[in-house]
């Protein structure tokens, strides 16, 4: 098992939303499906963080 954190930052880098914080996961493939309602159209960056290992990467949102 690994804990597991998921979070959404703004292109400043400020934090604007935690789809997952801390949680215990098995290991396996995961499907996460996120609702952008709150956010505007533009660049953000989400950060997956598992025990040792982190990866953020780039999304751009378009309404």
């Amino acid at each position: 098992s690994s804990i597991v954190s998921i979070k959404i930052y703004d292109i400043a880098g400020r934090e604007v939303d935690i789809i997952a914080n801390n949680m215990m996961i098995s290991p396996g493939s995961y499907t996460v499906v996120y609702s952008a309602d709150r956010l505007s159209s533009g660049i953000y960056f989400y950060r997956i963080t598992a025990n040792e290992y982190t990866e953020t990467k780039k999304m751009v949102l378009t309404k």
